[in-house]
């Protein structure tokens, strides 16, 4: 296992005993229900992709990796209203982070996100409450700004004690959750013998069983306690994704897309079962698969469009291939049979279109134009959109038509990254550094 040199990185710790108690009793409470393509199809989210949980907390009330705990951006908290202040959504904290469009992960009343500024890289532990420093860990690392802001595209994810980390130049750590100790570290590059990657290292680390797993020019899978590494597939062009797994014909499988093409791989080895060659004209393929049963969507920008496989003995069969949802690089969400996602690139964001497309036949419901090139969840049956240039808004989840609800100015700036809702705040970012935790009004009984 390769490892940075200790006297590369600084740690800050924020103790006060009131502080501490308070980050370990403070609980968020809101609730993740596990979904798939409807309430009813909880078979979409295979047992084999759900986390064991987080140590000591209900694995309903986390959201503890990007796209929250059952990686499909969908939450069904309850008891926030959809009727928003005229004036806005009040603002419960603002904090500099750092460039960067790492997501945030809430667990247990601790908000963890990263961020560059002056050439170091920060992981950040935040009070979820109060937005206050509970702790930070800093190195040196590369921006990166290539084309656009650079800095860390990864979001932190939190399992059982710890909480794991990628820069963008792949330094991979384990740290403990509540205190910032770090329990092991590799140097991806070293490890797997992989350069720097044209755009960063910016998958999200994923939790199967006692593997890490990540996409980053391999598929590897490091043992999350110790950082062993225990296997690692063979080189290829790196995308920019994470990887899901799922359960097929009582296999435990892996997909993955990669600038060569979607992948399917075994969890035990990372053995390859099989591969569609999906290439992107500029290296960017960027997107997560989605998975329901035996069918596996994938998305790319720049003109190339998405298509819906269908896994069989025979490998990947295509359902149907068309331009009709260019994801750029934030996912689709599936809810409820159908996808809701961006048609486009960020360099043409004011003709990028929100989409609703229903997910087993590649037909288009509806195209709506505003939002540009931004980003969403869902949340108790309504998207949660977070524009391109800040706003907040909140629309009815349905395919008959784009209907708004509500909306609110919540950032200003680049607003790339997906925003998180959790406890009636919601959580979000911009590309220079800024996160904001807004309050959502509580439902009236």
């Amino acid at each position: 296992m390769q490892t940075f040199s200790p006297m590369t990185v600084t740690t800050s710790v924020v103790t006060p005993a009131s502080l501490l108690k308070k980050c370990c009793l403070s609980r968020l409470l809101f609730a993740v229900a596990l979904v798939g393509v409807t309430s009813s199809e909880v078979s979409a989210q295979d047992a084999a992709s759900r986390p064991d949980g987080v140590e000591g907390v209900s694995p309903k009330l986390v959201w503890s990796n990007w796209m929250g705990p059952n990686h499909d951006g969908i939450s069904t908290e309850t008891g926030w209203s959809t009727e928003w202040p005229t004036d806005g959504l009040p603002v419960r904290w603002k904090k500099e982070i750092g460039i960067g469009f790492s997501s945030f992960s809430v667990v247990d009343g601790l908000a963890y996100s990263m961020g560059h500024r002056d050439g170091k890289e920060t992981v950040w532990c935040l009070d979820a409450e109060t937005g206050d420093e509970v702790w930070t860990h800093s190195y040196p690392a590369e921006l990166n700004p290539n084309l656009y802001d650079g800095g860390p595209g990864s979001t932190p994810t939190v399992h059982a004690d710890m909480v794991f980390t990628l820069s963008v130049d792949g330094r991979l750590i384990g740290f403990r959750r509540k205190t910032g100790d770090i329990v092991w570290e590799v140097n991806l590059q070293q490890d797997l013998q992989v350069g720097m990657h044209e755009w960063g290292f910016n998958a999200s680390p994923y939790i199967l069983g006692n593997q890490l797993l990540l996409e980053c020019g391999r598929v590897v899978s490091y043992d999350w306690k110790t950082g062993e590494k225990l296997w690692q597939s063979a080189k290829h062009r790196a995308g920019y994704g994470s990887v899901r797994a799922f359960t097929y014909e009582g296999q435990t499988l892996l997909a993955s897309l990669d600038c060569d093409g979607l992948r399917i791989s075994r969890s035990n080895d990372g053995s390859e079962v099989a591969l569609s060659e999906w290439p992107s004209p500029f290296g960017t393929n960027s997107t997560t698969p989605i998975i329901f049963k035996d069918r596996i969507f994938i998305s790319t920008g720049y003109n190339v469009g998405s298509v819906l496989f269908r896994l069989t003995a025979d490998g990947l069969q295509q359902k149907y291939a068309h331009r009709q949802m260019r994801n750029h690089f934030n996912n689709c969400i599936l809810f409820e049979g159908h996808l809701y996602g961006f048609d486009g690139n960020s360099n043409l964001g004011r003709v990028v279109r929100l989409t609703c497309m229903d997910f087993e036949t590649g037909e288009v419901k509806w195209m709506h134009a505003g939002p540009g090139c931004g980003s969403l969840i869902v949340a108790n049956g309504h998207l949660l959109i977070l524009s391109d240039q800040g706003d907040l808004i909140l629309a009815k989840a349905s395919p008959e038509e784009f209907v708004e609800v509500s909306r609110s100015r919540f950032l200003a700036g680049r607003c790339w990254t997906a925003p998180v809702l959790i406890n009636g705040h919601v959580y979000g970012r911009n590309s220079d550094g800024k996160a904001v935790c807004s309050e959502l009004p509580k439902q009236l009984r």
